[in-house]
């Protein structure tokens, strides 16, 4: 038992012991039926919030208005909500009112049969209202009453149906089917912030194989158009067969994603941007299909869309350096020393292997230059690619030079004689400087 699940149990104990019923509910119920280890614990239960405020000494009033509390056990923080019905959402999220009732209740206004159980934490008993256990055996997500009511609710919900659909590998109801490909459009009358953590989840929660298919329903559904219509617009570029037999760039680009296998967002999102521009850049010859100038525009377009999904500056960052350099491996065997030590040196350079190793595999399967790459940074050893710098600034000073640009452009041509393996100690370095910069 895991510190989360153990410190659910106590507060399920603790709110039966003060008279409340309290039970697990929603994704821990569904992940332990499947035999896979939930990774959040929450508490439904009888117990308006005011009260298990009282009964917990650490808690965090998230949601008190509809019956939602964090409470703090030994640092682990569970959520504790109290069984409710919702009355109309005016805003596509919150609803207008709630009126606490039942579990029975507070069940069927959850979003997907699976995730409508509940547990009995003290007999393991499992209480499903809806239909949750056949579905989770039948392998189907299905929407709980009317979908397009569901969806109304919570738009974010088309989302979700597609990311625990190619997670699990089921399949989707088709009446919750036909509802999210009616409401697909209405999908950005949502905050983007939202969309978002819901996109990168699809592509970082995942398994082998599940953030294509992910991708692949998404374009089914409808949801890709308005949530990616960068990716959207991948179908059908042609490109060159004899580098990509595997077809157009969409296919390829789902090809990348189909081997991730919980990734870090960073290399999620660049593996899925890394050819966003190539439509903007087809040129087409008798003889082949070029996309010069994509690793540079896709760059700006990858900002961009990471923006638009609300990511960190440090993220957007990151994924825009990835998309402009991924294909540099290709020139690494080319490149003089001192240039392919600062590639390997640069802070991206693990993910960059990552990408350019999946890129091939999606593709011509040639991993010459991911190769080379690999053998040269176990030759030469961190050292030699980032070594401590042989002379500072404070140097320059004592051998008579004035603070300037020069001061920068000596040093970095002292580096860069250092990476060539012109110059290895100090002393080297300052006679070096002195013979051509005559001090």
């Amino acid at each position: 038992m895991n510190l989360k699940e153990a410190a659910a149990r106590g507060i399920a104990q603790r709110l039966r012991e003060a008279g409340y019923v309290a039970y697990f509910a929603g994704g821990c119920v569904r992940d332990r039926l499947l035999g896979r280890e939930p990774q959040d614990f929450d508490v439904a239960t009888s117990a308006p919030a005011t009260v298990v405020q009282q009964l917990f000494t650490k808690t965090i009033p998230v949601g008190v208005q509809f019956g939602v509390v964090v409470v703090l056990i030994d640092g682990e923080p569970v959520e504790v909500a109290t069984f409710r019905s919702d009355a109309v959402y005016l805003d596509g999220r919150h609803p207008s009112s709630v009126h606490f009732g039942s579990a029975e209740e507070d069940a069927r206004r959850r979003d997907f049969t699976i995730n409508g159980m509940f547990l009995d934490p003290v007999t393991d008993t499992v209480i499903d209202y809806v239909g949750g256990q056949a579905d989770l055996q039948a392998g189907i997500i299905r929407a709980i009453g009317d979908p397009a009511a569901r969806i109304s609710e919570d738009r974010l919900r088309m989302l979700r149906a597609v990311r625990f659909a190619a997670r699990l590998g089921f399949q989707i109801d088709p009446a919750t089917f036909a509802a999210i490909q009616t409401a697909a459009a209405s999908i950005t009358d949502m905050a983007w912030e939202r969309i978002g953590d819901e996109v990168v989840r699809i592509i970082t929660d995942c398994e082998v194989g599940s953030a294509r298919r992910s991708f692949e329903l998404l374009d089914r559904s409808g949801l890709l158009q308005p949530v990616l219509p960068e990716i959207a617009a991948l179908k059908g570029v042609e490109q060159s067969p004899d580098y990509h037999p595997e077809g157009d760039v969409f296919v390829h680009t789902v090809g990348l994603l189909e081997q991730l296998e919980h990734p870090a967002e960073t290399l999620a999102l660049g593996a899925l941007l890394h050819d966003i521009a190539k439509p903007r850049c087809a040129q087409h010859t008798d003889t082949r299909i070029t996309f010069y100038g994509h690793c540079q525009i896709g760059a700006e377009m990858a900002a961009a869309v990471c923006q638009r999904l609300r990511r960190s500056r440090e993220t957007w960052e990151r994924v825009a350096l990835l998309v402009r350099d991924h294909l540099r491996l290709l020139h690494a065997p080319q490149m003089r020393l001192s240039t392919l030590k600062r590639f390997l040196a640069s802070a991206h350079i693990e993910e960059l292997l990552e990408l350019a190793r999946i890129d091939a595999m999606a593709s011509n399967k040639d991993l010459t230059y991911y190769h080379f790459c690999r053998e040269k940074l176990r030759e030469l050893g961190a050292e030699a690619i980032k070594p401590a710098p042989l002379l500072r600034g404070r140097d320059l000073l004592q051998l008579g030079f004035e603070p300037g640009p020069r001061f920068s452009q000596i040093l970095e041509a002292v580096t860069e004689a250092q990476l060539e393996g012109t110059l290895h100690t100090r002393e080297q370095a300052i006679a070096w400087v002195r013979e051509r910069y005559g001090q």
